[in-house]
């Protein structure tokens, strides 16, 4: 298929400018003028997803998400099983069939443990396959699926997490079943099974008999506590906003009591003699995050906070010793691990600095640690790091075919807010640019807001990264305020504020890398989902006079509608908006994109999964017939059946992409890239 070029004499943002046909472009055509990277290559990245090590350090069992091929199917990506050998030096996939995941070490079995379905089983399973190779063997199976699990420290018992197999949708004698809407819901709950009973037939399941919803299970080292995450129903808003820890004897498999903490909740982990908790969860129930630190007793009660004014956020606790608790966290833009004694003293940092960024640490008895990482210029690896090492070394490469393409450079930015905030973003530079050379802009959003943007690997179907730095854009990753990684300050500094200095942020972002030198005030182009999608919609409409291209997914339009559609109206009031909807309808629809789409001037694609839930896709369709019909700006939706908040499947991603690059590279850049197909 040849190459259409389209000569564009209009000058970019401008809404003269005729839409783009919608048709894809051609995949085996699409250059990039640079030995960079493509939308095609993006497709076929892999990364490292999960790790484990044996408590001797020898074995890391991990997993690796494979892409499929995007012209062949639309199916979302693979999860394989690996094993590296960190005394032979040697890793070899261990099963590369259906789709492995939450990789376990059986304790005292040398076995790997993994969820998958095999064999045409229409329920998730628990596999296990020996340390030295062999087969997987399905080691437990349930009325309906596994959805997470722990073994006992003797790896005799198995506590796990299943929906309800008594549960039954209600019966009709019409031809036709209504649905519905949040009733009749499916809880999950947490059994123990015996394994060697039930592998003989002997033994059923025991439920552990907590009310509400479990989504997750831990045994206590000491093997006398059970600990579950539950929340009062299965409603995602009740995830986000109520889950909390309740603990269980684990001879009875009766309540003991719970941690009294009403936040957002993340990992936890027994102290060795199973007496303490550390967990991560919101300072209190309006901090956006699970990012704080806190030890609690295992007999339950309130947690005691360790570094409430740590100006970071902890992702992951591993206890050194029973007095000692290690941690991974993310500060700033970098990653940083360290430990800190169970009574807030003695915070120290082992690893801190521009190097890889940590996203998992699996520590073995011996001190050795395995580590997923990435950095700049490659996707998520295995690095291990042994005892009293300085950094982690890689041990993997699972795409070996990076080293021949050509990658920008990326950097730390940082910046002043107007009202004098500093602030840090991610930029990469074009590649074949000369530095004093003004560039068009892509500025990338995070959702959220509650995230942000390590120095690590940037680019995704998604986010324009390498793939634009390739075509001559730089690309811009702002961090503004309510991002995560910089303390509880910083992430709730943009509440009861929508749409405000927030975003403001992201324009002093824009002005900062313009007086820089570095970009073109003129072709300034924007994207973002979800929150980021919200961000690149109010950049399109109220702040239209500054951005000459829009590409909005799955982002927020209408703020009175979003709060009535949402599967999330609660963590809406409670981490963002701090104000009910009813007190100031006015004020939420003047903070909404539609209310100042009659101004928009910037070319708007806008892409939404048609199975959303967490914003509907009635946001886009609002805002695209506001735009439609209030202006002659260029604006297309596109909608993805099948994708939900974010698309999964491989064409859709690579579709994407195409369609993303291309809109840039009409209106702001003033061509286009097009084929027919």
């Amino acid at each position: 298929m040849a190459l259409l070029l389209l000569a564009v004499p209009a000058l970019p943002g401008t809404a003269q400018q005729a839409p783009l046909p919608p048709h894809l472009v051609d995949v085996q055509a699409y250059e990039t003028g640079t030995d960079g990277l493509t939308p095609q290559d993006v497709a076929r990245l892999k990364s490292v997803a999960d790790a484990v090590m044996t408590p001797d350090g020898r074995y890391v069992a991990y997993t690796v998400r494979v892409p499929h091929d995007p012209q062949e199917e639309n199916a979302p990506v693979r999860s394989e099983l690996h094993v590296y050998d960190t005394e032979a030096e040697t890793s070899r996939p261990y099963a590369t069939r259906g789709n492995a995941r939450s990789v376990q070490i059986r304790p005292d079995h040398e076995t790997i443990t993994f969820l998958d379905r095999l064999d045409g089983e229409e329920t998730t399973s628990l596999y296990e396959i020996p340390l030295a190779g062999g087969e997987a063997t399905r080691l437990y199976t349930f009325d309906t699926s596994i959805g997470a699990y722990a073994f006992s420290p003797d790896g005799q018992r198995l506590a796990f997490v299943a929906q309800d197999p008594e549960h039954e949708e209600p019966e009709t004698d019409l031809p036709y079943q209504p649905e519905i809407y949040e009733e009749n819901l499916a809880y999950s709950y947490a059994y123990v099974a015996d394994l060697a009973g039930a592998q003989n037939g002997e033994a059923a399941p025991r439920r552990i008999e907590v009310e509400g919803h479990v989504s997750a299970v831990t045994w206590s080292p000491a093997g006398n506590r059970i600990a579950l995450k539950v929340a009062p129903t299965p409603l995602i808003d009740d995830f986000y906003m109520k889950r909390q820890v309740h603990l269980v004897d684990a001879a009875r498999l009766a309540e003991v009591g719970r941690i009294e903490h009403s936040a957002k909740l993340g990992p936890l982990a027994f102290s060795p003699d199973g007496s303490r908790i550390a967990l991560i969860a919101g300072a209190d129930i309006h901090d956006t995050i699970d990012g704080r630190l806190f030890v609690a007793s295992a007999d339950g009660g309130e947690p005691t906070p360790l570094v409430p004014d740590f100006e970071g956020k902890f992702e992951q606790v591993m206890w050194e010793n029973n007095d000692t608790i290690g941690f991974l966290a993310s500060e700033g833009v970098i990653s940083t691990l360290g430990s800190i004694e169970a009574d807030g003293s003695n915070l120290t940092r082992s690893l801190s600095g521009e190097g890889p960024v940590i996203h998992h640490v699996a520590r073995a008895e011996t001190g050795r640690q395995a580590v997923i990482a990435d950095a700049p210029k490659h996707p998520r690896e295995l690095f291990v790091m042994n005892a009293g090492a300085e950094t982690p070394e890689r041990v993997t490469d699972h795409n070996p075919w990076l080293a021949d393409k050509e990658l920008a450079d990326q950097e730390i930015f940082t910046y002043e807010a107007r009202d004098g905030l500093e602030l840090e973003g991610l930029l990469l530079r074009p590649l074949g640019v000369d530095e004093d050379t003004r560039v068009p802009l892509i500025v990338v959003v995070h959702g959220g807001p509650e995230a942000h943007y390590d120095h690590g690997w940037l680019t995704d179907y998604n986010d324009a990264g390498q793939v634009g730095a390739a075509q001559g854009y730089a690309v811009f990753y702002p961090n503004y305020r309510g991002s995560t990684g910089r303390g509880e300050a910083f992430a709730v500094s943009s509440q009861r504020d929508l749409a405000g200095a927030e975003f403001d942020d992201i324009v002093d972002g824009v002005d900062a890398l313009v007086e820089a030198g570095i970009a073109d005030a003129s072709r300034v182009g924007v994207t973002g989902g979800s929150y980021g999608g919200y961000a690149t919609a109010w950049m399109a409409t109220r702040y239209t006079d500054r951005f000459a291209a829009g590409v909005m997914f799955v982002g927020i339009s209408n703020n009175i509608s979003k709060w009535g559609t949402s599967d999330i109206p609660e963590e809406l009031y409670l981490v963002h908006s701090r104000q009910r909807l009813w007190e100031d309808y006015q004020g939420f629809l003047e903070r909404s994109p539609i209310y100042h789409a009659g101004d928009a001037q910037t070319p708007l694609l806008i892409l939404h999964g048609k199975e959303d839930t967490r914003v509907h896709p009635a946001q886009s369709m609002e805002l695209y017939r506001h735009i439609k019909t209030r202006t002659d700006t260029p604006v297309r939706l596109v909608h993805y059946p099948g994708e939900g908040h974010g698309n999964r499947r491989a064409t859709a991603q690579l579709d994407y992409n195409l369609r993303m690059m291309r809109w840039f590279d009409q209106y702001v850049k003033g061509q286009a890239t097009l084929g027919a197909r």
